[in-house]
């Protein structure tokens, strides 16, 4: 069960990312999406966060540009060893691994623990890109390079820029951000030849339903749209999925951009 202070068994401590908490600080996330109350001294103006948020930006990007062809997996940190949803997170992150992917999760525990435990005992690089909370929070053991972000949309953009495909486990609000950002780039012509899988049948049954009865009926999205989405209960069947997927396309426009206005 996880600890009401956000600390979950087995994971490494990451003090570097957990500052702000220890200090009784707001994270820096906060800070920058505060209302514009002047500053008390320059390190936390509106100006000084630029610089911050490139050398973020430059450090993630030092650190992942090498790690090779990978995936990114999302899912819940609520789910324990043991459960189901944790047996397929692992064997899917073992596929990759075997299939020759590098694993990125957010790095933290449950699903995201289990993807990249079954990467790393597959022999596969194991990648996990950590987010600063208001509360203390460790990295799993299974995580081999680990890269800390204080600003959400920075580590939004690693997940795209040096994945191949998103794999969505069930999750909660978290997940459902990492889902949607990527339909919506993908749906204003940001990124091609992105495959999106959600696994556990059961679990997305129901809004990928209400994807195609309403928001499809009522031309809010197109049919092309709403066929992004790949629902399946199979790890061997996700590692297909990505391995039949044309390569991904880096430059370029389309010809024909599905939608401009990302709505």
């Amino acid at each position: 069960m996880s600890d009401p202070t956000g600390k979950q068994p087995g994971q490494r401590p990451n003090n570097s990312l957990n500052t702000s908490t220890r200090l009784g600080q707001p994270t820096e996330d906060e800070q920058l999406l505060s209302s514009t109350e002047p500053a008390r001294d320059f390190t936390r103006s509106d100006p000084w966060q630029v610089f911050r948020i490139m050398g973020e930006f430059v450090g993630g990007f030092d650190t992942l540009a090498h790690i090779g062809k990978a995936v990114a997996v999302f899912g819940s940190a609520r789910v324990p060893a043991g459960h189901p949803e944790y047996a397929a997170a692992e064997e899917t992150g073992r596929r990759l691994a075997e299939a020759g992917y590098a694993v990125i999760t957010g790095g933290g525990p449950g699903l995201m623990e289990a993807a990249n435990k079954g990467a790393k005992k597959a022999g596969g690089l194991s990648v996990g890109c950590n987010i600063e909370l208001p509360f203390e929070q460790g990295t799993n053991p299974w995580v081999e390079i680990a890269v800390n972000f204080r600003y959400f949309f920075v580590r939004k953009t690693m997940f795209v820029k040096y994945s191949e495909a998103f794999v969505i486990f069930p999750g909660g609000f978290g997940t459902m951000d990492e889902l949607f950002e990527a339909l919506t780039l993908i749906q204003t012509g940001k990124i091609r030849n992105f495959p999106i899988i959600l696994v556990g049948k059961e679990y997305w049954a129901g809004m990928v339903d209400w994807i195609a009865r309403v928001m499809m009926e009522e031309g809010k999205i197109s049919p092309a749209d709403a066929a992004l989405l790949f629902l399946t209960d199979s790890p061997e069947e996700v590692v297909r999925v990505i391995l039949e997927a044309p390569p991904r396309q880096y430059h370029g426009r389309p010809e024909h951009p599905a939608k401009h206005d990302g709505e």
